[in-house]
């Protein structure tokens, strides 16, 4: 008789550490310690050139000057530090992993396996949020500030929804399957399972994250991404910015970046992280999910890219899932979760809207090609009204959104400048998509798409929540 998988079940090819030795990963800790002055000035230095920062009046001018003399000569006093710290740095790359997995605490408490047919369905909320954790500096040329406070709010918000899940057979949801329902709320969806954020590229940053959510909740994916001198050659000076999340225990991860990219998006090394979760066990074997988290290169005119982008990925999730995979595992769902930098309402991205991807995928909001489900709303928000009282408040912005005028003003516009859809219901740019196995004892299903503007204030994009139920095939 075949005995039932441990519950939580090892981690077995995750480890804590990015380098595989404890004195490379002490080197890393003294390369950067000796690399941050001179990054930290550099940064308030990018800082003071973002539009937002320029004074006005000529007491503000000297203010400013000043500021920036002062920042220069730090950077100048920097240097002797970080020049003989950065050819280490770039050495130790060669033998970092292409992330770091903050594991559970020992008083860990995972949701009880999920046991079909015994438990005929189990509900799985999902989150994807683009949270613009740039350094301080970058981040001022999206309007936006202080990254350290902001990822501190965004860890407790989403600490806060990161709460037992609703399991069983009763709730709300749509009429009937294929009818997903969607909502526009003030608040993050309750019950998440999994969050998937992107430019999480301050590492600052990523440990506050971190240090917020691994102690109450479950294994992390942090720190992501290929840096250093990569194939080609490119220099990678910033990970993928991907942060994944997890209330259930983790397996497997593995990530691969994207081998080109152009222009802002040259120094990052974005790509696709790839994890697979245990969610529970069915007559012995083990019943798993995967989840795939991208960024996709960001100009807009670079829709070919974007598109081979599109293809490299699907081609690395299907390698992921067949390698991951073993005899007799029932697979509960399959998600991409992301900001894609392409809408499904510009003529512009007509290319990446007719990709093979919504042939493997299904993206609940999407009706087919420049068709929306009337509930679909735009993700991405005018820079312009960042700091509008409006957009820094979760509830004033969501009652704006929800009329024509309020989308219309806070909401960002077509790309390049083109002609906006009537009625305007914004740039869909970050997507969670689905899909199940063919023949898979378990079947996957829409409840309720979430549009929340939880981190008004915070970041230029709307998270997106996906509700899945998911149910044991008689």
């Amino acid at each position: 008789m075949q005995s039932a998988p441990a519950w939580p079940p090892p981690p077995a090819s995750l480890r804590p550490s990015a380098f595989p030795h404890p004195a490379l990963h002490a080197l890393h800790r003294l390369a950067r310690a000796l690399l941050f002055p001179a990054y930290w000035a550099l940064d308030r230095l990018l800082g003071c050139c973002a539009p937002g920062a320029r004074p006005s009046g000529l007491a503000g001018l000297r203010a400013a000057a000043g500021a920036a003399a002062a920042l220069l000569l730090l950077l100048l006093a920097g240097l002797p530090l970080a020049l003989p710290a950065l050819p280490l740095w770039l050495l130790l790359q060669a033998w970092r992993r292409p992330f770091c997995y903050a594991p559970p605490p020992p008083c860990w408490a995972p949701p009880a396996p999920w046991r079909p047919p015994a438990q005929p369905v189990r509900r799985f909320g999902f989150l994807s949020a683009n949270v613009c954790l740039l350094p301080d500096g970058l981040a001022r040329f999206s309007n936006l500030s202080h990254s350290q406070r902001r990822a501190e709010e965004v860890g407790a918000l989403l600490l806060a929804a990161l709460r037992p899940s609703r399991y069983g057979t009763t709730g709300c949801g749509p009429p009937g399957p294929g009818a997903p329902a969607g909502a526009l709320t003030a608040a993050l969806p309750a019950g998440l399972d999994f969050v998937c954020l992107q430019e999480v590229f301050d590492p600052r940053a990523a440990h506050r994250l971190v240090s917020r959510l691994a102690p109450s909740l479950g294994p992390v994916l942090y720190d992501v991404g290929s840096l250093g001198l990569q194939r080609g050659p490119h220099l990678k000076l910033l990970g993928s910015g991907l942060l994944l999340a997890s209330r259930y225990p983790l397996l497997r991860a593995a990530f691969r970046s994207f081998p080109h990219a152009r222009r802002e998006d040259a120094l990052a090394s974005k790509g696709l992280l790839s994890a697979q979760a245990q969610v529970g066990i069915l007559d012995g074997r083990r019943v798993v999910g995967f989840l795939h988290c991208t960024h996709l290169h960001a100009p807009s005119e670079d829709g070919p890219l974007r598109c081979k982008q599109l293809t490299l990925l699907l081609d690395w999730i299907e390698r992921f899932e067949a390698e991951s995979r073993q005899s007799g595992e029932a697979v509960a769902f399959s998600v991409l979760l992301g900001d894609l930098n392409f809408d499904n309402c510009s003529l512009d991205h007509a290319q990446e809207q007719e990709h093979q991807l919504f042939d493997h995928f299904r993206d609940p909001c999407r009706l087919g090609t420049r068709r929306e489900q009337p509930w679909a709303l735009g993700t991405i928000l005018n820079t312009s009204t960042l700091h509008h009282t409006v957009v820094c408040s979760p509830e004033m912005l969501r009652r704006a959104l929800e009329q024509e005028k309020g989308r219309h003003r806070y909401l960002a516009g077509p790309a390049r400048g083109g002609p906006r859809p009537k009625p305007w219901r914004g740039r869909r740019l970050d997507y969670v998509l689905y899909r199940g196995v063919a023949g898979a004892p378990l079947s996957p299903d829409v409840e309720q798409v979430t549009f929340s503007t939880a981190l008004a204030g915070l970041t230029d994009h709307l998270a997106v929540g996906l509700q899945l139920r998911v149910s044991a095939l008689p």
